[in-house]
């Protein structure tokens, strides 16, 4: 019979047999005494009919086979016995799960545990037989464990490192091991052994980013906050307490911990000085983090420092120039064309690309459809030509004005002055062609009557001339003046010239004579004397040949 067969069930009935009859005939079972105890728990027997039930539990692992001795007895005055013995073979079942027995563990192993390092000495069993009791022991998920069967003790296992382990990857470690029979249905059970890593200093810190840019705007206060460059370590306990510091480098003879000054706890960095952006621009140096552990792991990131423009110079004109103030004295001909330059307003800006982009355009200006200014490279020129009815003086005042926020300006105010036209002349002082002026017709009136004056004046000067060229004068040679007129700058008809404001150029009708007008041009330096040219009449060319009124040289004085 099978092992846990239910209570109850009939294991066997026996039938005894009497010839006689009435109560001679009549049988009563029960064991003897060679049944043991154990049995007679486990049996019952019937003593009318004879039948051997089950009244307990069979277990095979607890009893493979019973035995009982059983006798008939009549009833007779002088009862009859009969004997026999009865034995019961129990068949195993699967009936009993398989153990595991953890005999050694390490539940705490360093993280840098060598691979092949035994963790635990594992023992497994099942009390069934057969295939029942064969059993297997295995790790339940993947893990950087293995278990290694024991050559000399087949029932025994070592649980073993097999892979490198990381504490900040997974800290610990649940191992559950299931050990399972080979019966029908098979059987298990499992184990769990928990493995905690200790952690070892095996990171170095980490920061966040291995480049930083810092923007710092100019004229900041000493002390103010930069940036916080906090650093990571994954380790434990002393291995991720850090500790920052500047990499010192110099720059013009200048630390950065002069410069920058970081907290070594956490990271923040902090100016020490006021930086300028027109001195200083930018900066360059590395940050270290390092641990606390044994040895210290250490790393480092690079910082750069980039110094902000702030909108904090003023433009500055420096065209035109201005001796006095902020006055400037312009003088232009009345005759200049439309579209000629006047006057052009230079800004410089100190600041940045972007603050010192200067634009410029018209505070005030006396005549609005006289003058156009160019807002991008201040150039003023006339928008039309000067009529008789405009203001001899013009007052310009041109704001010069940078593209910071907010703008920062200044300003130049010019004074123009219109004057009449003036005969051109070239700059190297040589002869001259007669370049014929178109005057108004009160300036004609005006030349007329300064002609006559001069006319007689030029006859004063040339009978003196003659006279003083008669006299022996071996120490002074006069110089060469055949037909020729010289006109002093303090002359009172010198100082009734024309003036053309550009080039500073003075021109006087002074007479008239049959081969034309005589002309004086020259430029005022102090000191120099007229160029005196004489101009053909009708031509209008001057005349360079002896025959012709000739042209005075410059005389210095001395």
């Amino acid at each position: 019979m099978t092992e846990n067969t239910p209570i109850g069930t009939l294991v066997v009935t026996l039938n005894a047999t009497d010839l006689d009859e009435g109560l001679n005939s009549e049988i009563v079972y029960s064991f003897t005494l060679y049944t043991s105890e154990k049995t007679q728990d486990v049996f019952a027997l019937n003593p009318d009919t004879g039948e051997v039930t089950v009244k307990g539990t069979i277990d095979y692992e607890d009893i493979k086979f019973y035995e009982m001795h059983i006798e008939a007895r009549d009833k007779g005055t002088y009862p009859l016995l009969g004997n026999c013995k009865v034995v019961l073979h129990v068949m195993d079942m699967n009936d009993n799960y398989p153990e595991i027995t953890i005999q050694s563990v390490k539940n705490t192993v360093e993280e840098n545990i060598p691979v092949g390092s035994v963790i635990a000495l594992v023992g497994i069993r099942d009390i069934d037989t057969g295939d029942n009791g064969k059993v297997s022991l295995s790790i339940q998920q993947s893990m950087p464990f293995i278990l290694n069967k024991s050559s000399d003790r087949p029932m025994h296992y070592k649980l073993i490192v097999s892979e490198p382990l990381d504490r900040e990857t997974v800290p610990e470690y649940d191992i559950m091991l299931i050990v399972t029979d080979a019966g029908t249905p098979p059987l298990s059970d499992n184990e769990t052994i928990t493995v905690h890593l200790l952690d070892v200093n095996d990171n170095a810190p980490q920061f966040p980013q291995s480049f930083y840019t810092i923007r710092v705007m100019e004229n900041n206060a000493p002390g103010a906050l930069l940036s916080s460059l906090t650093a990571f370590d994954p380790d434990l306990h002393e291995n991720q307490y850090l500790v920052y510091f500047i990499v010192e480098k110099e720059i013009a003879n200048t630390s950065m911990s002069m410069l920058f000054s970081i907290n070594p706890e956490n990271g923040n960095l902090y100016a020490l000085k006021t930086f300028d952006y027109e001195i200083e621009k930018e900066f360059l140096f590395h940050i270290e983090a390092r641990d606390s552990g044994s040895p210290p792991l250490s790393s480092n990131v690079t910082v750069h420092i980039i110094i902000v423009d702030q909108n904090d110079n003023t433009p500055v004109i420096v065209s035109p120039w201005r001796a006095h103030g902020s006055v400037v004295e312009e003088k232009i001909p009345r005759s200049t064309d439309k579209g000629s330059l006047v006057a052009k307003v230079i800004a410089l800006d100190t600041d940045s690309v972007h603050n010192s982009r200067i634009t410029y355009q018209f505070l005030q200006v006396t005549d609005a459809t006289l003058f156009s200014l160019d807002q991008y490279n201040g150039e003023i020129r006339t928008m039309r030509m000067f009529s008789y009815r405009d203001p001899r003086q013009q007052r310009l005042v041109v704001v010069a004005k940078d593209n910071g926020e907010p703008a920062l300006s200044a300003t130049v105010t010019i004074k123009l002055s219109t004057v009449e036209t003036a005969v051109k002349a070239y700059s190297d002082m040589t002869e001259v062609s007669l370049e014929y002026d178109i005057f108004s017709d009160l300036n004609l009136y005006l030349v007329i009557g300064l002609g006559s004056v001069s006319f007689l004046l030029l006859i004063t000067i040339l009978v003196t001339i003659v006279l003083k060229c008669q006299k022996p004068k071996p120490s002074k040679a006069a110089p060469p003046c055949r037909n020729s007129v010289i006109s002093e700058r303090n002359s009172t008809i010198a100082d009734s010239t024309l003036v053309s404001n550009d080039a500073y150029w003075y021109s006087l009708f002074l007479a008239e004579t049959r081969k034309g007008k005589l002309v004086v041009r020259q430029p005022v330096p102090k000191g120099s004397r007229y160029i005196v040219s004489s101009i053909p009449r009708g031509t209008g060319q001057t005349e360079t040949s002896d025959s012709a009124a000739s042209t005075l040289q410059v005389w210095n004085e001395i």
